[in-house]
């Protein structure tokens, strides 16, 4: 079977990690500082904290803006739930509105709608790494004063006219988890784009102590001086992920190979699929790729055939607000139709790393016997 996100970088990631165990070194931030540095580079980013998570990363934007009872804050349904859960966990409410049918983010049409006396924040989460519509959601949230969160979980290494994502907004959030295309096993990163946000997130990312400060001969001592926890990547995982990050252009670039293929073998209309949509001034890092059947039936048909046929197909977010917590715990605006019509489509095919272009070729001459001529229903 072929699944998802095969890394490439083994054995330097192994002999980091195992220099790192063998001399005791776990306090020394080598591995942390230089891929912070390596994520600098790419990104254009200054400020950036390494995470244990890119849950943790988005509660820290919570922290940040001291959400409490009451406030809300707006968000597609159509996402995972860490994107919601980081804000009820604060005592904030999740306003869901519709995706929009082209890229599958949120629609910035009906975001102005779903705006309170009680809105503190927009998070647009960048689905299959293409860029939501940042420049028209940035004047929407200055114009109301709100707080603008990137959900850049998928992202690294996509753009949005040239600017890598997660460095729009106030805060952009990123992901290392293994299922991503650059991993630290687990792990994210915060990106704090605001100023004056950076010295508090140093704070509660060091467990609600001045650390940061004492480092930088800042402070003669550290201690408590505020809420936190211990948001920080441990150096075990920054020593993965420095080594991933040192090969990030290249498995990027392999990942976008895999990717147009599918495209180029799915193009065809004749085998009925909707493929995805990549509107002007978006790149993407060919994190997901997604086939939209014509029916719930096909959906699931299509998973069933790809997977007779070694491809580890799978659908992917179950909208939040018909879920159980989600039902008490969030509330919409408006009715989310989009939303539930293309979760029940979707179908993910796999994107591994270290497959060559010939085997892959190979593989996809299996899959066209999923057209409409062979009688398998699609």
């Amino acid at each position: 079977m072929i699944a998802n996100n095969i890394h490439t970088t083994e054995e330097k990631a192994i002999d980091y990690i195992s220099n790192l165990i063998k001399n005791r070194d776990y306090d020394s931030l080598f591995y942390t500082d230089g891929a912070t540095e390596k994520l600098r580079n790419l990104t254009n980013a200054q400020n950036i904290l390494l995470t244990s998570s890119c849950t943790h990363a988005l509660e820290m934007t919570a922290l940040l803006l001291d959400l409490k009872q009451g406030d809300e804050v707006i968000m597609p349904s159509f996402t995972f739930v860490s994107t919601a859960n980081a804000y009820v966990l604060r005592g904030a409410t999740p306003v869901f509105v519709d995706i929009r049918e082209d890229t599958l983010n949120i629609d910035e049409k009906l975001v102005e709608a779903a705006i309170t006396e009680n809105t503190k924040a927009i998070v647009a989460v960048h689905y299959a790494a293409i860029a939501c519509d940042m420049l028209k959601l940035k004047k929407i949230a200055k114009k109301y004063g709100l707080a603008l969160i990137e959900d850049a979980a998928q992202c690294i290494d996509s753009y949005y006219h040239g600017q890598h994502l997660g460095t729009f907004g106030d805060f952009g959030t990123l992901s290392f988890h293994y299922t991503k295309n650059i991993t630290s096993g687990f792990g994210g990163a915060l990106i704090i784009n605001n100023d004056k946000y950076l010295e508090k997130s140093k704070i509660f990312w060091q467990k609600g102590t001045n650390r940061e400060a004492f480092l930088g001969g800042q402070a003669d001592k550290y201690t408590w001086v505020d809420v936190g926890s211990s948001y920080m990547m441990s150096e075990l995982n920054a020593a993965l992920l420095f080594a991933e990050l040192e090969d990030v252009k290249n498995i990027t670039q392999k990942r976008l190979e895999v990717w147009n293929q599918y495209f180029d073998a799915f193009k065809n209309t004749q085998y009925g699929f909707r493929l995805p949509i990549v509107p002007d001034g978006c790149k993407h890092n060919g994190h997901i790729f997604y086939l939209l059947a014509s029916s719930a039936y096909k959906k699931n048909q299509l998973i069933q055939q790809f997977k007779k046929r070694g491809l580890d197909a799978k659908f992917h977010y179950q909208p939040l607000h018909l879920s159980e917590k989600g039902i008490v715990f969030s509330k919409t605006n408006s009715n989310l139709m989009i939303t539930e019509k293309l979760a029940n489509l979707l179908v993910r095919l796999p994107i591994p790393g270290n497959i060559s272009s010939i085997n892959f070729a190979d593989l996809l001459r299996n899959v066209y016997e999923l057209t409409p001529a062979t009688g398998i229903p699609i």
